[in-house]
């Protein structure tokens, strides 16, 4: 099962169960890793989960393969999000270099461990209705909303990977970022942004540190044997 183009994404938010075992996640991870796909490991603040990853790769049936394994570690996964890698359509004729960092990208980037994912939606509603207007009205927005991105370069890496017909939302937004601030001011400051305030829906956030699997089991309390 592998797509046409680009990469299948898959974020799992798990609380940590009484069976839960260290060993068999640190495996159900590596074995993923071994077969060439990205996972992205985080623990998670609050109550909707203690951990959670995030993986990547060319074939859906790894992506399965990882899920069950987790599963099978004794983790309960209590959300989750299925979505591709993609280039925007409003971005088409972009330089070759930055379509291929969109459709294969190379996780988690270095220096920035602050992390949230959250999934959205263009609005249908009576009064602003995203899929009612022309293309050219809909490029000119998402051409400032970008632009209005960029001002965070350097400061928030950011993965939109699309979802549309895959799951609940018609995007999945990923965001790395060096502290935790930097976070909250991008998502604050595109709010503002036409095309955030009168066309987007949002979905439940999940904010946390990226480590590597091991560091993030023990920031769950789950230790190794």
């Amino acid at each position: 099962m592998i797509p046409g183009e680009g990469w299948g994404v898959l974020h799992l938010f798990c609380k940590v169960g009484p069976s839960a075992d260290a060993d068999a996640v640190m495996a159900a991870v590596k074995a993923a890793q071994a077969a060439d796909h990205q996972v992205v490991c985080f623990s998670i603040f609050g109550h909707k989960a203690d951990m959670g990853v995030m993986a990547l790769g060319p074939d859906w049936v790894i992506l399965r393969l990882l899920q069950t394994g987790i599963e099978g570690a004794g983790l309960q996964v209590v959300h989750s999000y299925v979505s591709l890698t993609e280039v925007s359509e409003y971005a088409k004729g972009m330089p070759e270099e930055m379509r291929r960092m969109r459709l294969y990208p190379v996780l988690p980037p270095a220096g920035k461990r602050a992390f949230c994912f959250y999934p959205m939606s263009k609005r249908r509603g009576e009064e602003h209705n995203w899929y009612a207007m022309g293309f050219d009205d809909r490029k000119e927005l998402m051409l400032g909303h970008g632009k209005v991105g960029r001002t965070f370069a350097g400061r928030v890496l950011q993965l939109i990977t699309g979802s549309t017909g895959l799951d609940d939302y018609e995007w999945g937004v990923s965001l790395f970022a060096t502290t935790p601030d930097d976070l909250k001011d991008v998502v604050y400051t595109m709010r503002f942004d036409e095309a955030s305030a009168h066309f987007a829906e949002f979905g439940p956030f999940f904010t946390g540190i990226v480590g590597q699997i091991e560091e993030v089991l023990a920031q769950v309390g789950l230790a190794s044997g």
